[in-house]
């Protein structure tokens, strides 16, 4: 006999009823037990998304490049002959023999004040001059006769040197009404004009010779054991952005300055376009030390602190498809210290603690933490410059 046939014999038509209610309830509850399950579930994900959302950054790829050690520094541009020409005596400008701006050469009269009264007294000096000289003969030929005495003699003698002296003195003084150029070079503007009167020592134009130009600048004295006479340096000005103009190093001061401890360094520059100018400011870069590869990064990658430099590394971190880090590719970031050389630019070197192809966060540092999901800004970065020349507006 059947377990159906002797629960239908036992329990009786009256229980069948009761079994069927005990099941529904415990469909009921089995149901309401998975939906509360479920909800918590999702709930818990959701806070756990809100909690540790995907931070959004901009990164880099770490790469070698070559690198060679430069200092860096500020200078100004000056001739190797310039001056600001003046003459010596007062007087009222008669001739003006230049335009502004000429090339001129070496001894080449530029102006001249009024002489007409120095020539007068010049003519008359050599008159005194001639007669002391005539007076000195015949006394010398009295004297072979002993018409005359010694001493007379000597006396003419001496007048004829005075006189030509003063011929001299007063040939000097005309010549101080001349001004001649002292080297070749270029003329500035003048500042006088035909009829004025000058006094001496009036600047009546400036003159400089632009081709070579000196360039002096100073550095730190511990930059001392990396320069020496003939290495390259390279200058930029703001008349000529994007050019560089190249140099070498001439002299080295033999002191260093008890004030500031720096020395003073002299670079020459072939200036054959005539486009530097003395005065000039200059950005400077002297090359130093011998090439190397080196891993580099833009400088805004590094976290400083006081406990040293780090960056944070955009890496492959929860498995994918976990609802709980919905990020770019699954990427999380991952901090690691690092050991920084020498900056160039927007550039650091790293020369210790990261390898080349190491994807690092450029923007959005202060914001992570260990472990923390990342999505990756896809807009164009700024470029890295390792001479950036920023515009002056």
């Amino acid at each position: 006999m059947s377990i159906k046939t002797i629960a239908k014999d036992r329990l009786g038509p009256s229980l069948k009823p009761m079994l069927i209610m005990l099941a529904i309830v415990s469909v009921v509850f089995a149901g309401l037990y998975g939906f509360v399950a479920f909800r918590s579930m999702m709930i818990a994900q959701f806070l756990a998304s809100m909690s540790n959302p995907p931070q959004t950054v901009s990164v880099t790829t770490a790469k070698l490049e070559e690198w060679r050690p430069t200092l860096s520094a500020i200078g100004t541009f000056r001739a190797v002959s310039g001056a600001d020409l003046a003459l010596e005596a007062s007087g009222v400008v008669e001739k003006i023999l230049f335009q502004s701006g000429e090339d001129v050469a070496a001894g080449q009269v530029l102006l001249e004040l009024r002489k007409d009264t120095d020539r007068s007294r010049l003519e008359s000096l050599k008159a005194t001059a001639e007669l002391n000289e005539i007076n000195l003969r015949r006394d010398q030929a009295q004297l072979k006769l002993k018409a005359v005495s010694q001493a007379t003699v000597d006396s003419d003698l001496a007048n004829l040197k005075s006189a030509k002296a003063e011929v001299a003195q007063q040939e000097a003084v005309i010549a101080q009404k001349t001004l001649r150029a002292p080297f070749a070079g270029r003329l500035g503007i003048r500042s006088v004009d035909l009829g004025q009167y000058l006094g001496a020592g009036t600047v009546i134009v400036t003159l400089q010779a632009l081709d070579p130009l000196y360039l002096d600048f100073v550095l730190p004295q511990q930059t001392l054991n990396g320069l020496e006479v003939g290495q390259s340096v390279s200058a930029a000005v703001d008349a000529f952005p994007g050019r560089s103009f190249v140099g070498k190093i001439t002299a080295i001061n033999a002191k260093v300055d008890l004030a500031s401890r720096n020395v003073q360094v002299r670079a020459t520059f072939a200036n054959a376009d005539r486009k530097l100018r003395p005065g000039m400011f200059a950005s400077i870069e002297v090359a130093t030390g011998k090439s190397e590869r080196l891993v580099t990064l833009p400088q805004t990658a590094i976290v400083h602190a006081p406990y040293g430099a780090s960056v944070f590394l955009a890496q492959k971190g929860a498995p994918a498809g976990d609802a709980a880090n919905p990020g770019d590719g699954d990427l999380v970031a991952r901090q690691t210290f690092v050991q920084l050389g020498a900056t160039r630019g927007d550039q650091v070197a790293v020369v210790n603690g990261l390898q080349p192809g190491a994807v690092v966060v450029t923007a959005g540092q202060m914001k992570l933490r260990n472990g923390a999901p990342l999505k990756i800004d896809k807009n164009p970065q700024p470029p890295v410059d390792p001479n950036p020349k920023p515009v002056d507006r």
